[in-house]
């Protein structure tokens, strides 16, 4: 492997394990080698050209209609740097995989998805005790849980590269079958569905390796551009069932689109989702009754004070493009989508790249932020992984 991989080999392989301990150092964990990969890459003889692939460019326009946006936003500086902070993360990417061109980065996925995924079940198994230990607590606080479901969502994401690992087959279905059973037995049911949605696709896309990834672009593409129609379906979702942390995403889908339809064009600027006017009030019980939310328990659970019916963002990407940068960012969001899966297709691994936009889309739709750094750091090192997988003769 060439001295210019190095750097990213060591972050893929440490990622699922460091997610386990602490999710935000992700950040750190995959832009720190990626500078470190254009340095070596540099006094290789690398030099860098002008971007030509379709997906970075959408990128950056994006993001360049993210900094115009951020004109009529709430905190128009948080918001202009979020955009030139979110490009040149792209571009940074979009370097070191130009950069480290022949690293050979599998075997170390590979072996850090099997350390992670052994971190996250003894942690699991053990009441949190890994983590409240790396933390120096002496009693696991019952919150302490819920950390590991972006350990999890990381894992679901990185997890279809098992399908291309250059190991015997049993050894991969190991990896796949005992991946996949110990991110749905982990907690947070978006971990779970994406892990399910990313092995589903990729098995998919393996009989059908240049339809498979276009049709996850296409599914994603079109969700994104109608997802504030559905949430108008939310009063007949059979809501008695769902987890409180459901419910609670029902009232902020709901609240999200209300304010969505009040500035369906241009949008309410760049990060505008953690300021809207009434975003920290909790729901109140005029919503709850036309929501269809009747049940004792979980109109007690939405009446307490941490509750609000905007807690920063949507929780759902496509939502917070069209609460934030309007119609116009939702379509440019949406050509991205089918540009991602058109670049999967053509990838040296179909299969991996549709497991990889279908679990980042099930995680995208209903966990985190769109602009989380550590999140947004995590996809980057990702694609850039799949990337320099070696074509197969």
């Amino acid at each position: 492997m060439s001295n210019a991989g190095l750097p990213l080999a060591i972050a893929l392989f440490a990622a699922p394990f460091v997610a386990v301990l602490q999710s935000k150092a992700m950040a750190p964990l995959a832009l720190v080698p990626m500078a470190i990969t254009l340095a070596l890459g540099w006094g290789a003889g690398w030099r860098p050209s002008l971007p030509q692939s379709p997906v970075l460019l959408l990128g950056l326009l994006l993001m360049a209609w993210g900094a115009v946006t951020s004109l009529w936003a709430p905190e128009p500086g948080r918001g202009a740097m979020l955009a030139l902070t979110m490009a040149a993360m792209m571009l940074l990417a979009h370097g070191a995989a130009a950069a480290a061109q022949g690293a050979r980065l599998m075997p170390w996925i590979g072996f850090g998805l099997v350390l992670g995924l052994a971190a996250a079940f003894a942690d699991w198994q053990s009441g949190n005790a890994l983590r409240a230990a790396v933390r120096g607590l002496k009693e696991v606080p019952e919150a302490l849980m819920f950390g590991l479901k972006p350990a999890a969502s990381l894992m679901a994401l990185l997890l279809p590269m098992g399908f291309a690992l250059p190991w015997p087959w049993l050894a991969r279905a190991a990896l796949l079958l005992a991946g996949g059973a110990v991110l749905i037995s982990l907690p947070g049911e978006t971990a779970r569905l994406a892990t399910i949605a990313g092995l589903g696709a990729a098995l998919f896309s393996l009989a059908a390796p240049r339809l498979g990834p276009r049709l996850v672009g296409v599914l994603v593409a079109v969700a994104v551009l109608v997802m504030p129609l559905l949430v108008g379906f939310i009063p007949k979702i059979p809501s008695a069932s769902l987890p409180l942390s459901a419910v609670h995403r029902l009232v902020i889908w709901d609240f999200a689109a209300a304010r969505i339809a009040e500035k369906p064009l241009a949008g309410w600027g760049m990060e505008a989702s953690r300021a809207l006017p009434g975003g920290r009030a909790r729901p109140d019980a005029a919503t709850l009754d036309r929501l269809n939310i009747t049940t004792p328990a979980q109109r007690e659970f939405l009446a307490l004070a941490h509750v609000e019916v905007m807690p920063l963002h949507p929780h759902n990407g496509a939502l917070q493009l069209w609460l934030e940068l309007g119609g116009i960012g939702a379509l440019i969001g949406a050509v991205l989508m089918l540009a991602l899966g058109f670049a999967a297709s053509r990838s040296a691994a179909p299969a991996v790249g549709a497991g990889m936009l279908a679990s980042a889309a099930v995680t995208g739709m209903l966990s985190f932020g769109l602009w989380q750094a550590w999140w947004v750091a995590s996809l980057l090192l990702a694609m850039v992984a799949l990337a320099l997988v070696p074509r197969r003769p």
